[in-house]
């Protein structure tokens, strides 16, 4: 006897439709799965059993083949429980065969037969739909996940029996309807008028938001480097639908989701320790997994005291940040994640952190101030876009009582800036100035005479590289928006160059 059902598992942040086919046999009781299960897939056998046991269903004392195609690639979600389930009960003829073929079916299974959420529903449901598959069946943890799919009838049951009986014709399951989301891209607590003095900074921070950009701060303890850096997401623009699915999808993969949520409307703000290793930031396992490059993806990725983290992790961050993706390669597969988040770093000026500090005398001496430095490389900080002094606050700014500029006055001139880089950008799938390359700054970054001429000095006198030289443009190009105007002018040229290689002051304060 043979059925056939369609489960789904994912692979990267990508569903893959697979196809459950089961063979009920005539010889030794048993029950074998084939087609590169994981140890989660393979451990269903025990769940499904007592499952279909528990739910009042008979478990048929035959040999059971369970197939999962395509047989080439390795599944790891215990959400084929479902499908080799209800396959189970189509072959053994307790369901008709035939009322199988239009759903899809992904849920864990509980040993009494109740439907229990997965990770990855949202990629999975996706792919079900693009590939023609009408319903599908998930827990109702997953429900309004699986909602955000087109094109798709959602159902969601307590539990295998009423699976059976809807199948069977007996009882019928009702679709799971949409609700109104009360979330708001607005809810973010901290906000730049809590922030006093540090007026360059904001403005920096301002054109990092606009554009994109890479940012390091350079400071003193205390001087406020983690604490505008938590502000940033107050002042980025809203995601657009698709910023809002990918983000969504990368979180469902990764089990980040809670229970019964919908699109995530906020930009991710990830805060990683510097203890972190280095398949914890870039992703890994046997079956690769998103590491905080993916998991911050059009959001910020924020490394406080970056010298702290080990050279290797902060040398994993080259590709990710110059390419908006990480690709990684391990036996069972090589998968490409995305990775377009804003770097976001802060450091001391030395061990100690009181190099330059007027009112502090720095402890360290120049070797162990050089080694400090040296732990971020020349390649790693040439991707780094704006380079900020954040000095130590004296004390008439903190008891400065005049309103600071609020995050929703800076983020209306950021959305403005981003409305222009996107109706230029737009041909070329580009959300902002700093996913340029070098191919589109000829067309999208028009300079004055006196911005050439500035740039062409600074290109000497800094010896910047190639990129370097790019990425000031990407800066004054940012700047030219955020004033409104057409061409670079020699003062967007001025200020790119100033927030650039502000590290090499330390150097010069030994």
């Amino acid at each position: 006897m043979f059925a056939q059902t369609y489960g789904s598992t994912t692979l990267g942040i990508n569903g893959i439709l697979i196809s459950v086919e089961i063979d009920i046999a005539n010889r030794i009781p048993g029950l074998d799965i084939v087609g590169l299960a994981d140890t989660a897939v393979r451990e269903s056998k025990e769940r499904v059993r007592a499952a279909i046991n528990n739910a009042g269903f008979k478990f048929p004392n035959r040999r059971i083949t369970v197939s999962l195609a395509p047989a080439d690639i390795k599944k790891d979600s215990s959400g084929l429980d479902l499908p080799i389930a209800v396959g189970i009960l189509a072959a053994s003829g307790q369901i008709p065969k035939e009322s199988c073929q239009n759903y899809a079916f992904a849920s864990e299974l509980s040993l009494e037969g109740k439907l229990r959420g997965i990770s990855g529903i949202l990629p999975m449901v996706i792919h079900c739909a693009e590939h023609g598959l009408p319903n599908v069946i998930v827990a109702m943890d997953n429900a309004k996940e699986a909602l955000l799919a087109e094109k798709l009838t959602v159902y969601a049951p307590d539990n295998l029996m009423q699976i059976v009986k809807h199948l069977r014709g007996e009882e019928t399951i009702l679709p799971v309807e949409p609700v109104d989301s009360d979330e708001t891209t607005a809810a973010i607590g901290d906000d730049f008028a809590d922030v006093q003095g540090q007026v360059v900074a904001k403005r920096a921070l301002e054109i990092a938001a606009a554009g994109g950009h890479n940012v390091i701060m350079i400071g003193p303890p205390g001087s406020g480097k983690t604490m505008l850096a938590k502000r940033i997401p107050s002042i980025l623009p809203a995601m657009s639908n698709q910023e809002a699915l990918e983000v969504t999808k990368i979180y469902s993969v990764a089990g980040l989701l809670k229970n019964n949520s919908g699109l995530i409307t906020v930009r991710p703000f990830r805060n990683p320790h510097h203890t972190i290793s280095t398949a914890g930031m870039i992703g890994g396992g046997s079956m690769p997994r998103p590491g905080e490059v993916t998991l911050s993806h059009n959001g910020v990725l924020f490394l406080d005291e970056l010298p702290e983290f080990p050279r290797l992790v902060l040398e994993v961050l080259r590709q990710p940040l110059e390419d908006g993706q990480v690709t990684i390669s391990r036996v069972n597969a090589s998968l490409t994640f995305p990775a377009k988040s804003m770097l976001i770093a802060s450091m001391n000026p030395c061990p100690c952190g009181y190099l330059g500090d007027v009112s502090h005398s720095c402890s360290c001496s120049p070797n162990e101030i050089r080694r400090y430095v040296k732990k971020i490389s020349g390649p790693l900080l040439d991707r780094i876009d704006l380079h900020i002094n954040v000095p130590r606050l004296e004390y008439n700014e903190l008891t400065n009582t005049a309103p600071a500029e609020s995050s929703a006055t800076i983020r209306q001139r950021v959305e403005n800036a981003r409305a222009i880089q996107w109706e230029r950008l737009k041909n070329h799938s580009l959300f902002c100035n700093a996913q340029m390359s070098h191919k589109h700054l000829k067309s999208a970054c028009p300079m004055t005479d006196d911005a050439q001429g500035l740039l062409k000095q600074a290109f000497t006198k800094m010896n910047l590289s190639g990129r370097g030289y790019d990425r000031i443009i990407k800066v004054a190009r940012t700047i030219a928006d955020l004033a409104g105007s057409e061409k670079i002018s020699g003062q967007h040229v001025a200020e790119a160059i100033h927030y650039r290689n502000n590290l090499k002051a330390i150097d010069n304060n030994r």
